[in-house]
């Protein structure tokens, strides 16, 4: 029984991040946000124009997915960027962020919220570790908690078999998520580019999408390598 509830627990922790991606795409496009914000480090906003970047050592928003990497859609309204590490890695990891997952131990971190003129969002999280042995683990545990989505309750949304992405620069695991009868919303993927690491995740209805999450995973290795 207590098992059961755990469970429970969990795949409604799920739905619940899932939901707020959804929620939070809603109210930006709603809002009329257009071009880029970005972040320092202590959370205070400023306005950038569209598709630039805020820098951190060794990891700023350059090393994230732009407004131009959407070359198979969907379309970008509007994009949040912070430099603290705070932001949810995912649906599948609840409230874990990379800050919490790297025990703050990260020399610089970066995220991005990619909002579309309909519904859904990408979602990206990254962090620079101080060494290769750190950025080793941490690359274990987010497929840990990528791959912890794969094995769900009937009717529950998942994320299917493993796919791996190799480029010059580093590797990328991806995964195509789906709904509970079954249908492409999207996917995710852990990438890894020597210290760096990350986490990028898209939501996304529409027909096409399985391209289009292949394309935007290579686009987003490309930007974490640079």
């Amino acid at each position: 029984m207590t098992e059961n509830r755990s469970v429970q627990q969990k795949s409604v922790r799920r739905r619940n991040r899932l939901a707020a991606v959804a929620c939070f795409a809603a109210a930006v496009i709603t809002a009329g946000v257009v071009g880029t914000q970005s972040a320092t480090a202590d959370g205070a906003a400023r306005t950038a124009a569209p598709g630039t970047a805020a820098a951190a050592p060794g990891l700023g928003s350059t090393g994230l997915v732009q407004s131009e990497d959407f070359r198979r859609g969907p379309n970008p309204v509007g994009a949040t960027v912070a430099l603290d590490g705070r932001q949810g890695l995912s649906a599948c990891s609840g409230e874990e962020t990379m800050r919490g997952l790297t025990k703050d131990r990260a020399t610089a971190y970066a995220s991005v919220t990619w909002t579309f003129d309909t519904e859904g969002a990408l979602n990206e999280t990254a962090a620079n570790a101080p060494t290769r042995a750190a950025a080793d683990t941490w690359e274990k545990q987010l497929v840990a908690l990528v791959q912890a989505c794969q094995d769900e309750p009937a009717g529950h949304w998942y994320y299917g078999a493993a796919h791996t992405l190799t480029a010059p620069g580093g590797t990328a695991r991806w995964y195509l998520s789906y709904n509970g009868d079954g249908v492409v919303s999207g996917g995710a993927a852990v990438l890894r580019s020597g210290t760096r690491v990350g986490v990028v995740e898209l939501v996304d209805r529409s027909t096409g999408t399985p391209g289009r999450v292949e394309d935007l995973v290579g686009a987003a290795l490309k930007r974490l390598s640079s």
